[in-house]
């Protein structure tokens, strides 16, 4: 959450000409609700299955996209193995006070409980190892997004 990852995606497409998938916005559409009410009405559990049946439907015998996933998507290996498979896998980082001062008045953060100062922290340390096994890491932290999308065609050039 914070590190860019929907402008990055905008930005990667739009380079690439390729079409963008925000996840979070087609559990949206699918559910008929925003995130925070769909944690708010089912919870975390539920919106998790919901966010893999997505991710399954966005990713599985397509190409020539890029998909926005949430920050959480990739707590559950079925969600990594998913990407894995059908792709290559970028992950972006960035710092605690970089994410903290970017998502502190954003009231659709349904994790953050309206204290990012504490949140933040709490969740970069939970799941520090879960984006160990992306293709590419990048630190967003002093990044432009454009930046970052040169990096990330530059790796995809190269494979």
């Amino acid at each position: 959450m914070g590190t860019g990852k929907s402008t990055v995606a905008s930005v990667l497409a739009e380079r690439l000409g390729w079409s963008k998938i925000d996840l979070d916005t087609c559990i949206e559409e699918a559910e008929g609700k925003t995130i925070p009410e769909v944690f708010a009405e089912k919870g975390e559990p539920y919106f998790r299955e919901v966010e893999t049946a997505a991710l399954r439907r966005e990713l599985e015998g397509r190409t020539g996209q890029i998909v926005a996933t949430g920050g959480g998507a990739v707590l559950a290996e079925e969600n990594r193995a998913i990407m894995l498979d059908n792709g290559l896998v970028v992950a972006l980082t960035a710092d605690a006070e970089t994410i903290i001062s970017r998502v502190k008045d954003d009231p659709n953060r349904p994790l953050l409980r309206g204290n990012a100062e504490k949140s933040v922290p709490e969740l970069l340390e939970r799941r520090k190892h879960a984006y160990d096994f992306a293709h590419v890491r990048i630190d967003t932290s002093d990044k432009t997004a454009e930046q970052i999308a040169d990096a990330i065609v530059a790796r995809l050039q190269a494979d």
